[in-house]
C-alpha cells in the first residue's frame, strides 16, 4: 500500500494529483528546479526535494536525481504525470530497481509504444486500422501533403507538414535535429496528411487482472502547433459504429502490450469518417478531465489503486453522463503568431458555479517564467448536454479576473461562440482557417475598450487604492479651496495592451467630488476600484485594479488591459532606430550565419534565434538595410526588451539617430525608426 508519493513532475500535473492524493490520505513529495523554488506544487507538498538547476534538461529530466530523492525523501512509489520522463521506460525501471513502485504501465509496454513506427507495427498485427508509412526518400508529388513525426516525440514538438517535394530534404533534416534535441532520438518517418481530420482519442484503463475500460471518446480537434487547445467528451457526431470501432481498437491496442494503467489511444478521423490509428500515449493526459466529468471518475485513484494490485472496481466502466469541454488558457498572444508571454500573474480568479472545475499550477503573485510551457491552467465545464457546457465554459473564462501577461482568454471564448464549433464542425484546422477572424477587433470593441479606459480614469481620480480594493464612495472635499466657476477638463491617457491603441479621456470633477466624462456617460456611482456608468441607457459595472502603471478593468462581458501613460515621456527611454528588441526573457541559441556588424540583410530574413517557454523564436530583419550592431550571442540569457541588434534601413539612411540629449520627434511614432518588439515565427523545440 502506497504510504507516501513523489510525483516527478511541476506546476498543474503535480498540484493535480496532490489534490488525488489527499483525499486518500497519501504524503506527498515535490520535486522542484531552481526555477520553480517557490511555485504552487512545492508549496502544496508535503515534502519538497530541489534539483539545481533551472533546464529541464539538468532537473526534471535527470531520472537518476528524481530517484535519489524519492530516496532520500522517504517515498515508496513514484508517479510521473505527463510530460517529461512520463514514457521513458529507463526512468520507470530505475525507479523499479531502486525498489518504488511505478504508477504507470509496465515497462515492456512502455518500450512497445514509445516509438511510433513499432507500434503501428504492432497495430497493424493486431488488426487496429493504421495510415501506411511513406518513404520519404521515394515519396512522389502524389503522396502529398505528407506529415513528418519524431519516431520517439510527442505533445506535437518536431512535426512538420510537407506540401511540395522541394521542401522535403530541408524538412527532414529540420525534424531530425529537434527530434535530437527534444527526445534524444533523430529517427523520422512520414505518413499521409489528412487534410480536415479529427482528432479522436479513447481513454483506456487496465489492471492487472485483464479487465481493459474503453472509457469513451475524446475530440481534441482545436490545436494550434499540434498541440490541443479545447477538448471535449464525449466527441460529437460520431455514429454509434465509428464510435464502437474505436473502443474495440484502443481495446486491442491496450490488450496488444499487455497494458495496466491509464493510457490513451489516438485515432484520426477523415471527413469521410474513416479512422486510423496515430499513436498510444503510455501515460494520463492534459485533458483526462473531461472524461472523468463525464464518467464520475478520479483516473489518477484508480491508477493509484492498479498500481497497488488492486482491481478495477467493475468489469465494465460506468455509464457515461453528460458532455464536458475543457480550455487550455496559456499566457500567450494567438494574434502575433502565438507568441509566449512571460511576468507575474497578478490575478487569477475563475468563477465557481456547479458543474466548473479548474486545474491550475498558479495563483495570484506566481511568476510565469521562460522554462517551461506556458499554460496557466485548464478550466473544465460539464453539464447534461453540450450546448449547456460550451456556453458554461464560455461564460465563465469571459468573467474570469486573469490580470498579468497576455493570454489566449478572448481566443478561446470566441473559438467556443464560433458558428463552426457550436456545430460540432471540427477538425485540426480550426485555426488555420479562423484565426485571423478570431483575433479581429470586433465590432464595437474600440467603443467598449474606450469606456473601459474611463472607468480606468474615473477611478483614478476618486483618489488612490491598494490593488483589487475600492471602498469608499467619493463626495464632497471638506477642505481646501472653492471657486463659482468651472474647473477645467483634466485628462488621463491610457495605452489598450497588447494592441497599442492609445486612448486620452477628459474629466471634470463636480462640487460633490464625484469625476464625470465629457463624453456623455452618467456617472452612477465611483470608488476608487469600481465605476458604474450609464450610457445608451444600459447600466454598466466596472472593477478597476491597479498594479503599477498597469490598469486592468472587469466587466460581465470582458476584460481590459491599459498601460497608464506619463503626461511626457522621458527622453532618456528612446530607443537607437531599427533595434530589435528581445520580446520575452529568453537564451540565444543562434545567429544567421556570417551575422556580423556592416552586414547587408533583407527584410524578413531570420536573424537571431531566440529560445523561451520551450520554443524557438526566429528575430526577423525589420526592413532590407544593413547590420549596424549585434548584441547577441548564442547562450546570451536575455530580459525582455533587451537590445539584440541594430539594422539600418537602406531606405532611410540620411534618418539620424535619436540623441537622448537632444529634441526629435517620438521614433514610435515613425514604423521606418520605430523600435522592433521582435514576434517572430517560432518552432517546437522542447526539451
Amino acid at each position: 500500500m502506497i504510504t507516501t508519493l513523489l510525483v516527478a513532475n511541476r506546476g498543474e500535473i503535480a498540484c493535480r494529483i496532490f489534490r488525488t492524493c489527499r483525499d486518500l490520505g497519501i504524503a506527498t513529495v515535490a520535486v522542484y528546479s531552481d526555477a520553480d523554488a517557490g511555485a504552487l506544487h512545492v508549496r502544496e507538498a508535503d515534502t519538497a526535494v530541489r534539483l539545481p538547476g533551472a533546464a529541464p534538461s539538468d532537473t526534471y529530466l535527470r531520472g537518476d536525481l528524481v530517484v535519489a530523492a524519492a530516496l532520500a525523501a522517504g517515498a515508496d512509489a513514484v508517479h510521473p504525470g505527463y510530460g517529461f520522463l512520463s514514457e521513458n521506460a529507463g526512468f520507470a525501471r530505475a525507479v523499479q530497481d531502486a525498489g518504488l513502485l511505478w504508477v504507470g504501465p509496465p515497462v515492456k509496454a512502455i518500450e512497445l509504444m514509445a516509438s511510433k513506427t513499432r507500434a503501428k507495427e504492432l497495430m497493424a498485427a493486431a488488426g487496429v486500422p493504421l495510415l501506411a508509412p511513406v518513404d520519404p526518400g521515394s515519396a512522389t508529388t502524389a503522396d502529398l501533403p505528407l506529415l513528418l513525426k519524431a519516431a520517439a516525440g510527442g505533445g506535437g514538438r518536431g512535426m512538420r507538414i510537407v506540401r511540395d517535394l522541394a521542401s522535403l530534404p530541408g524538412e527532414l533534416t529540420a525534424a531530425s535535429a529537434e527530434a535530437v534535441s527534444a527526445f534524444g532520438d533523430g529517427e523520422v518517418f512520414a505518413e499521409p496528411y489528412v487534410e480536415r481530420g479529427r482528432h479522436v482519442e479513447v481513454q483506456v484503463m487496465a489492471d492487472g487482472q485483464g479487465t481493459v475500460w474503453a472509457l469513451g471518446t475524446r475530440d481534441c480537434s482545436l490545436q494550434r502547433r499540434h498541440q490541443k487547445v479545447v477538448e471535449e467528451a464525449p466527441a460529437p457526431g460520431l455514429d454509434d459504429g465509428l464510435r464502437r470501432r474505436l473502443h474495440d481498437a484502443a481495446v486491442a491496442a491496450a490488450q496488444a502490450v499487455g497494458y495496466r494503467g491509464a493510457g490513451t489511444v489516438e485515432f484520426l478521423v477523415s471527413a469521410e469518417g474513416r479512422p486510423w490509428f496515430l499513436e498510444m500515449n503510455t501515460r494520463l493526459q492534459v485533458e483526462h478531465p473531461v472524461t472523468e466529468a463525464v464518467f464520475g471518475l478520479d483516473l489518477v485513484a484508480l491508477q493509484l489503486r492498479v498500481a497497488e494490485g488492486g482491481p478495477l472496481p467493475t468489469t465494465t466502466p460506468p455509464e457515461p453522463r453528460g458532455h464536458a469541454v475543457e480550455a487550455r488558457l496559456y499566457a500567450e498572444d494567438p494574434a502575433r503568431d502565438w507568441q509566449p508571454q512571460t511576468g507575474a500573474l497578478l490575478s487569477l480568479d475563475v468563477p465557481e458555479a456547479p458543474g466548473l472545475r479548474l486545474d491550475t499550477g498558479y495563483t495570484g503573485g506566481d511568476t510565469i517564467g521562460v522554462h517551461y510551457d506556458p499554460m496557466i491552467a485548464k478550466i473544465i465545464a460539464h453539464a447534461p448536454t453540450r450546448t449547456e457546457a460550451v456556453r458554461l465554459l464560455a461564460r465563465a473564462l469571459e468573467r474570469a479576473r486573469i490580470h498579468g501577461p497576455v493570454t489566449n482568454r478572448d481566443l478561446l471564448v470566441r473559438s467556443l461562440r464560433h458558428p463552426d464549433f457550436v456545430a460540432a464542425r471540427l477538425d485540426t484546422g480550426f485555426y488555420d482557417r479562423h484565426l485571423t477572424t478570431l483575433t479581429a477587433t470586433a465590432p464595437g470593441e474600440d467603443a467598449a475598450r474606450r469606456l473601459a479606459a474611463t472607468a480606468a480614469a474615473l477611478a483614478a481620480a476618486a483618489g488612490p487604492s491598494p490593488a483589487g480594493t475600492g471602498t469608499g464612495r467619493v463626495g464632497p472635499a471638506r477642505f481646501g479651496a472653492w471657486r463659482n466657476l468651472p474647473a477645467r477638463p483634466q485628462t488621463r491617457s491610457y495605452r489598450s495592451e497588447p494592441d497599442g491603441t492609445e486612448y486620452e479621456i477628459a474629466y471634470r470633477t463636480g462640487r460633490d467630488g464625484i469625476p464625470a466624462p465629457g463624453t456623455g456617460e452618467r456617472v452612477v456611482a465611483v470608488h476608487p476600484g469600481a465605476v458604474t456608468l450609464e450610457t445608451d441607457g444600459l447600466t454598466r459595472h466596472f472593477t478597476v485594479t491597479l498594479h503599477g502603471d498597469r490598469v486592468h478593468v472587469d466587466t460581465s462581458s470582458g476584460s481590459y488591459a491599459f498601460t497608464a501613460l506619463p503626461r511626457f515621456t522621458d527622453p532618456a527611454e528612446r530607443t537607437e532606430p531599427g533595434s530589435l528588441l528581445a520580446p520575452m526573457p529568453g537564451t540565444v541559441v543562434r545567429l544567421a550565419d556570417g551575422l556580423a556588424p556592416g552586414a547587408a540583410v533583407e527584410a524578413g530574413q531570420p536573424l537571431i534565434w531566440l529560445e523561451a517557454m520551450k520554443m524557438e523564436h526566429r528575430i526577423l530583419a525589420p526592413a532590407s538595410g544593413t547590420l549596424t550592431a549585434l548584441h547577441a550571442a548564442p547562450g546570451l540569457q536575455v530580459e525582455v526588451g533587451a537590445l539584440l541588434a541594430v539594422v539600418q534601413d537602406a531606405s532611410a539612411t540620411d534618418a539620424a539617430p535619436v540623441s537622448a540629449n537632444a529634441p526629435a520627434d517620438d521614433p514610435a511614432s515613425d514604423p521606418v525608426n520605430a523600435p522592433v518588439h521582435a514576434s517572430a515565427h517560432q518552432e517546437e523545440t522542447t526539451r
